[in-house]
């Protein structure tokens, strides 16, 4: 029996969610917005929330600076039952943060990237990895000092026992190279949106660009937002519609979905049980604002599942 059903390694940051339908305007032009909130940020911790909401045990490995955003994200991942010893304190960066202008079904950010670059292998503690059943890496393109040994922790997890899941989220140079034909080498779940899938792929068409990547890793599931979901293994392609929530906020769900997704992978369900849940975790997530607010229970994500 291992000490954690998932370690999440990558990137922690706070979000600054300010939302209304409003275009910043330079020229020292000032508008006034509908809402303002500071949570957890960073697509792995938000995975790792979901996850532990979900009833995991989780434990995170990245790295937060000396200062109060740093403090406020530790206890809040400590709030939710996440193990944060494995999280790096660095004195010398401040912690990441991201300041998002939702407008419900979409957003615009802002990211400063702090510790979230400054995360290396030997910042990870491979004892901490030992003690779980999966690992998950978020950001991989914003993880700039880990991301040429991501391959190497990847077969260091593989090594211990460990299944391993990656979402590349968006590449803030639009290269999508950076070593991911090597990383995803070493994937056994890719969660990438349609997005991503098409850039990493190459191909202007999502289904083409599915089945191009699933040929490469074991299982691919690519979130469509509104469209749902699709998930490819082999040959075997399933989709699923996306459950009709009111949405407030759209940050993180992908993360949620993720979470929904490893769960199910871990809880050994089939592929169309795996996807559905998958999609009701990430739905639910939009009803609030920041990735963490209104992520799901098991039960609230299984009613969800079967009111669709």
């Amino acid at each position: 029996m291992k000490r954690f059903d998932i370690v999440a390694v990558g990137d922690l940051n706070g979000d600054l969610i300010l939302s209304g339908d409003v275009t910043p305007v330079f020229g020292q032009v000032e508008k006034v917005i509908d809402d303002a909130t500071l949570t957890i940020g960073g697509s792995t911790a938000i995975f790792a929330c979901g996850a532990a909401r979900l009833g995991l045990r989780v434990a995170f490995v990245g790295k937060v600076g000396y200062d109060p955003i740093g403090d406020f994200l530790l206890d809040a991942l400590t709030a939710r039952g996440i193990d944060v010893a494995g999280v790096r304190r660095d004195q010398t960066v401040k912690t990441g943060l991201t300041t998002v202008l939702s407008r419900g079904v979409d957003r615009a950010m802002l990211t400063y990237l702090g510790t979230l670059a400054t995360l290396r292998l030997p910042d990870i503690d491979m004892e901490i990895i030992a003690q779980a059943r999966h690992l998950h890496l978020g950001s991989f393109y914003m993880l700039d000092a880990l991301r040429p040994d991501i391959p190497h922790l990847f077969v260091e997890a593989k090594a211990h026992g460990l299944t391993v899941s990656l979402d590349t989220n968006y590449d803030p140079t639009e290269q999508w190279a950076g070593g991911i034909n090597e990383a995803l080498a070493h994937v056994d779940i890719f969660l990438p949106n349609e997005t991503e899938l098409k850039a990493i792929a190459r191909c202007d068409e999502w289904r083409t660009a599915l089945a191009k990547l699933a040929a490469r890793t074991s299982i691919v599931a690519v979130k469509r937002g509104g469209e749902g979901a699709a998930v490819q293994r082999g040959t075997q392609i399933i989709e699923t519609a996306a459950p009709k929530v009111q949405v407030v906020d759209t940050t993180g769900a992908g993360d949620s979905f993720n979470a929904g997704f490893v769960y199910g992978h871990l809880a050994g369900w089939p592929p169309e049980r795996i996807l559905a849940f998958a999609v009701a975790c990430g739905s639910a997530s939009t009803r609030a604002a920041g990735g963490v607010e209104s992520q799901p229970t098991l039960a609230e994500a299984m009613a969800l599942v079967e009111r669709r």
